[in-house]
Order: C-alpha cells, then structure tokens, then sequence
C-alpha cells in the first residue's frame, strides 16, 4: 500500500511538475511577447503597417518605382525628357496619398481644422509647380498649369463623373443641392472677373500707350485683384466651416462614409500622417523641380508644344486621385460628393492658388500678374458660364458629361497647335500675348 501511495504521491508531483512548467512557458512566451511589442520589435511592425498603408493602400503604388527612377536619371545626368518622364510619373501617386494623409490627420483634428488642411494640401502638387515655375521665372509655365488644373476640374473631372454617374443610373433621376454648386459658381465667376480685368485694361489702351506704364499698372491692378480673391476665399471657408456649414453637412457625411465604411478609426497615428505628408511633400517638391527644369526639353523631343504639356498634361496627373474619386462617388448617385470634389478643387486653384503666386511673386520680385491673355482668359470664361448652365436645374444626365468631355477634348486641341514662341528668360508673360 506504501508503494502504491508513493507512486500516486510521484504521479501527483509530475503533474504539478508539468502545470509549473506549462504555466512558466506560457508565461515566458507573454514576457516574450510584451517585450517584443515594446521594443524595437513593435518599432518594425509599426513601420511595416505603415508602408502597407501609405505606400501599397493605392493602386497607384505601381507608379511609385518612378520616383526612383527620376532621381538616378538626374544624378546620372540622363535626358532631360526621361527625367520629365519619370517625374510627371512619379508625382500621380504622390498626389493620391498626400490627400489620404491629410484624411488621417482630420480623424484627430476635427472637421474644422481637417477643412482647412484639405483646403491647403488637396492641390499641395499644384501649388508647389507653380511656386518653383515662380521661383524659376518661367510664368508661361505657371499660368498654364494653374489655367489647366481649373479647366481640368470644371470640364475633365465634372464631365467624365457626370457621364460614368449618369450610365450607371440610367433609370434613376439623379439630383443634388444647387446651393453648394452656387457658392462655388458665385467664386469662379469672381475670380473670372478678376481674371479678366487685367486683360481688357490692356486691350482698352491700345498698341499706343507706353508699354511700362501699362506693365506697371496691370501688376498693381493683378496685386489688388489677388488680395480681394485671396480675401474672398477666407470668406468662402469661414462660410462652408461656420455659418452656413449645414448647406455642406450632408456631403460631408456620405463623403465620410463612403470612405471609412468598416472602421472609423485611423488606419495611423497622428504623429506618423504628419511625418508621411512631410515626407512626401518633399518628395513632391523635388520631382515638382525636375519637371518645371526639363519641360522644355520634353517640349522640343518630343514636338509637343509646353502650352499643352503645361496645360494638359501636368493637370491630369496632379488631379487624378480627385478625378478616381469623384468617378467612384458619382456611380455610386452621390453627385453632390462628386461636385463637391470638382467644383472645390476648381475654386482652389482660382480663388487661391493663383492669388497666392502673384502675391508670392510681388514679396520676391517676380512680375507674375493675371494677364493669362486672350485666348486662355476666353477658355477659362466659356468653360464656366457651361458648368454653370449645365448645373443650373439640379439634375444630371449623361449627357451633360458628353457636353463637358467634348467642351475639354476641343480646348485641348486649341492648345496643341498653339504653338507660341516664348521667352523663357523674360519674368513677364508679354510675348504670351505678342
């Protein structure tokens, strides 16, 4: 009986044996396991989620090998053409991100604060082109690309929404709010009125007035005009923010779910959006330098006049996140997202950006004003007053986005036979209009 009470007793402490040691694995492996998640084993997966996030949350993420590739055919000194190439290349999904980026960041600044980021960094590729075509002198380059990134939004990305939204709902009636589409109506219409004033100031001379004086005059007149836009558009974002902000509330609410449907949390933190849209933001600036430096020699090898690579070209890549996005919501019949997107980027650039370069050109002694000449100015007012007919009863069809593609597919050939000497050396833009 001893020996049987002796073996139970051994049987029972290799039993408590093997509990002590499962339960001091078990708790290695959590030790493990915590000590991975906060050190620097925490550090590489964070980095990893990241990447995957940032860099492969896009199907643009094919084009990023481009940025790369810019920066070897610059050290290597290849052709100035491949070196625009890559570059306009590597700046579309740089665009794309740069506008995700800012979308985390709302997630912890509030719907206010995220307005105003949106506001600044949703055309931060345009923006930064123009700055470093300032920079550089070249205003033809400048005024065509922020012409081009307008007529883009008003015609390519509005009309194109309007057509793909109008066959995916052929049986449907589709509707949206006419007072968002006013507002931005009543802004570029304004800032068209900006724009021409210096046109038929100089065309209400004649060839016989001093040129200097008119020069002179037409850049006070340009400093003036930009200040009451620049003025304007503050007023327009206190307005959509403050005031008025329940005519754009429900936009912004299926805007909202159309974008976080699963999870309403940020996919990253603050800290790391602000670093990426730093990061990129660079990256933006230095192929932004590349492609203003080389698109003349792009120009030239390739018989495309700079008119239609400036004012096509570069303003298809810089809008194309907001063009895929603006498709997506209009087949899903929420055009007041898609108008939103189009109409807002469209008064932007022309309420903003343009006022903000002719500022910036006054503060570091660039003549940059608003004379964009005849033929652009003529362009740019036609294209409006057909926006604002063809959204003048509140309803859609695709045929209205038949009317808008055609009305940029004709623009576009204007200008690709618009084949203008031009004086890169000269900072004014007379011999735009010589």
């Amino acid at each position: 009986m001893g020996s049987i009470r002796d073996l139970e007793n051994n049987g029972e402490f290799r039993e408590e044996g093997l509990e002590r040691k499962n339960d001091q694995e078990l708790i290695m492996k959590k030790n493990a396991q915590n000590l991975s998640k906060s050190g620097r084993f925490r550090m590489l997966r964070e980095l990893l989620v990241h990447l995957q996030e940032v860099i492969l949350g896009t199907k643009l993420c094919l084009l990023f090998p481009a940025i790369p590739l810019a920066v070897l055919a610059q050290y290597y000194q290849f052709a100035r053409p491949w070196i625009f190439a890559f570059s306009l290349l590597g700046l579309a999904p740089l665009a794309e991100r740069v506008s995700f980026l800012t979308e985390q960041i709302a997630h912890f600044t509030g719907p206010t604060v995220g307005g105003l980021l949106n506001a600044t960094c949703g055309n931060a590729t345009e923006m930064i082109i123009g700055l470093f075509a300032l920079y550089q002198r070249k205003i033809h380059v400048l005024k065509y690309s922020l012409l081009g990134s307008i007529l883009s939004n008003l015609l390519l990305v509005l009309g194109s929404s309007l057509f793909c939204g109008g066959l995916a709902n052929v049986k449907k009636e589709q509707r949206f709010d006419r007072k968002q589409a006013d507002v931005n109506s009543i802004l570029l219409l304004l800032g068209l009125l900006c724009h021409m004033l210096p046109l038929m100031y100089r065309l209400s001379l004649g060839p016989a007035i001093d040129t200097i004086n008119v020069t002179t005059s037409i850049l006070g007149l340009s400093r003036v005009s930009s200040i009451c836009m620049l003025i304007a558009y503050a007023a327009y974002l206190f307005f959509q923010l403050r005031t008025h902000r329940q005519l754009f509330e429900s936009s912004e609410e299926e805007e909202l779910e159309g974008k976080v449907s699963e999870d309403d949390e940020p996919v990253i933190g603050f800290w790391s959006s602000f670093a990426w849209l730093i990061g990129m933001t660079i990256t933006i600036a230095l192929l932004s330098e590349y492609v203003v430096g080389t698109i003349e020699a792009a120009s030239d090898s390739w018989g495309i006049s700079v008119s239609f690579i400036s004012l096509i070209l570069l303003p298809i890549v810089g809008n194309a996140a907001e063009h895929a996005g603006s498709i997506i919501f209009a087949l899903k019949n929420k055009l007041d997202i898609s108008l939103g997107v189009a109409l807002g980027s469209a008064s932007q650039i022309s309420m903003f950006v343009v006022p903000l370069c002719v500022i910036m050109g006054w503060i570091i002694g660039v003549d940059m004003d608003l004379d964009f000449s005849l033929l652009e100015t003529g362009s740019l007012a036609f294209s409006i007053i057909l926006v604002a007919f063809t959204l003048q009863d509140g309803t859609s069809h695709y045929m209205k986005g038949v009317v808008l593609c055609l009305a940029y597919c004709a623009i576009a050939a204007c200008f690709f036979f618009h084949r203008v000497p031009i004086n890169i050396d000269n900072s004014s833009s007379r011999s735009l209009t010589a």
